[in-house]
C-alpha cells in the first residue's frame, strides 16, 4: 500500500470520542470520526478481552459498511476491578464510590482495538491491557477530585491525562494512551501488519 493509497482512502475513526481524536492526532495521520451505533451489552458469560475484541470490531463494521475502501479504526475498553466489569460512571456519586472501591489496589484495563478494511478483505485485531495501581486515599481527597475533574465519562472514573496522574502509586504497560482508549503503539503495530507505515505516512492534515 502506497502512500498516496492511505490518502485517498482516508482513516476513520469510528467513535465521537474527542478523547481518540486527540490522540490520533498524534501520529500525524488523515483522518476523519465517524460515530458508530452499536448495542454494546456483554453476552451472557463473555469474557472481558473477548468483549471489547468483539466491541472494536463491531464498532469499525458499522462504520466500514458506509465507507467499505477506507481503513478504519475501531476501539473499546473496559475496566476490570477485582475481576468483574466496570463502566464509565455517568454520575458523580458512581465516580466516588468506583474510586472508594479501587484506592489502594490494582485495576486492570482492556483495550481492544481494529483495523478493517472491507475493499482489502483485512480485519486486524488486538487486545491491549494495562494496568493501575490506586494510592491509599481518603474519601475527602476522591470527592474532591470528582467535583474539580469530573470524569464521569471516562472509564474507571479518572483521567490520567489530567489530575488523575495525581491517584496512582504507579502504572504498569507499554502504552499509557491505552487508558485514555486509543492504544497507539498497538495500532502502528496493527498499521505495519497490514503493510502501512504509519511513520512515513505521517504529516497530512486531518479532516474531522
Amino acid at each position: 500500500m502506497q502512500t498516496s493509497d492511505l490518502r485517498q482512502a482516508l482513516l476513520i475513526l469510528a467513535s465521537s470520542s474527542r478523547y481518540r481524536a486527540s490522540l490520533l492526532q498524534q501520529l500525524g495521520l488523515p483522518f476523519r470520526q465517524q460515530a458508530a451505533d452499536i448495542d454494546e451489552t456483554p453476552l451472557d458469560g463473555e469474557d472481558p478481552q473477548a468483549y471489547v475484541l468483539r466491541l472494536a470490531e463491531a464498532k469499525a463494521r458499522a462504520v466500514a459498511a458506509e465507507f467499505p475502501a477506507h481503513w478504519v479504526i475501531g476501539s473499546d475498553q473496559t475496566c476490570l476491578l477485582n475481576g468483574r466489569i466496570h463502566g464509565k460512571p455517568g454520575t458523580a456519586e458512581n465516580a466516588v464510590r468506583q474510586l472508594m472501591q479501587a484506592q489502594g489496589t490494582g485495576v486492570d484495563f482492556l483495550t481492544g482495538l481494529c483495523l478493517l478494511n472491507l475493499s482489502e478483505d483485512i480485519c486486524l485485531t488486538l487486545c491491549e491491557p494495562f494496568r493501575v495501581v490506586f494510592r491509599a486515599l481518603s474519601r475527602q481527597e476522591i470527592e474532591h477530585y470528582v467535583a474539580v475533574e469530573q470524569p464521569l465519562d471516562c472509564a474507571g472514573s479518572f483521567r490520567v491525562e489530567g489530575l488523575g496522574i495525581q491517584l496512582f502509586e504507579r502504572l504498569e504497560g507499554r502504552d499509557p494512551n491505552a487508558l485514555i482508549g486509543l492504544p497507539l503503539i498497538g495500532l502502528c503495530d496493527l498499521m505495519r501488519e497490514a503493510g502501512l507505515n504509519p511513520l512515513l505516512l505521517s504529516g497530512a492534515s486531518s479532516e474531522q
